[in-house]
């Protein structure tokens, strides 16, 4: 069975190409463009992983992260355009597992994925 990536991702510009990329990589997607889309996401299924945006139309990405932790150790891995040391500091101690600043590298970011995953 394929590995599930949540993309918690408002910029359809960024989700779609990644999501893309992901899917021939082998992993099976989900894209929510909203807190509210991931939360309703996330009560259907867990996935594997989660690449989670900070900045988000109805809220604030690291507030999900705060939510995932009380109940799970889904991986978290932030993708966004903070990335002053206080936001990546930040971001690790809610519990994010990596910190990826944007513009990346999709295959870069897939590779930190599998990464994660084999540490679980």
């Amino acid at each position: 069975m394929k590995p599930r990536i949540l993309v918690v991702e408002d910029e359809e510009v960024i989700s779609e190409p990644l999501s893309e990329y992901l899917v021939r990589d082998g992993f099976d997607t989900e894209v929510t463009a909203t807190l509210a889309e991931a939360r309703a996401a996330l009560e259907r299924s867990a996935p594997d992983v989660i690449l989670l945006d900070v900045m988000l139309p109805d809220g604030d990405g690291r507030d999900l992260a705060r939510e995932v932790r009380k109940t799970s150790d889904v991986p978290i891995v932030m993708v966004t355009a903070r990335g002053e040391e206080i936001d990546r500091v930040l971001g690790l101690e809610l519990g994010a597992d990596d910190y990826v600043v944007k513009p990346f590298s999709a295959r870069e970011l897939a590779a930190r994925i599998r990464a994660i995953m084999r540490r679980g």
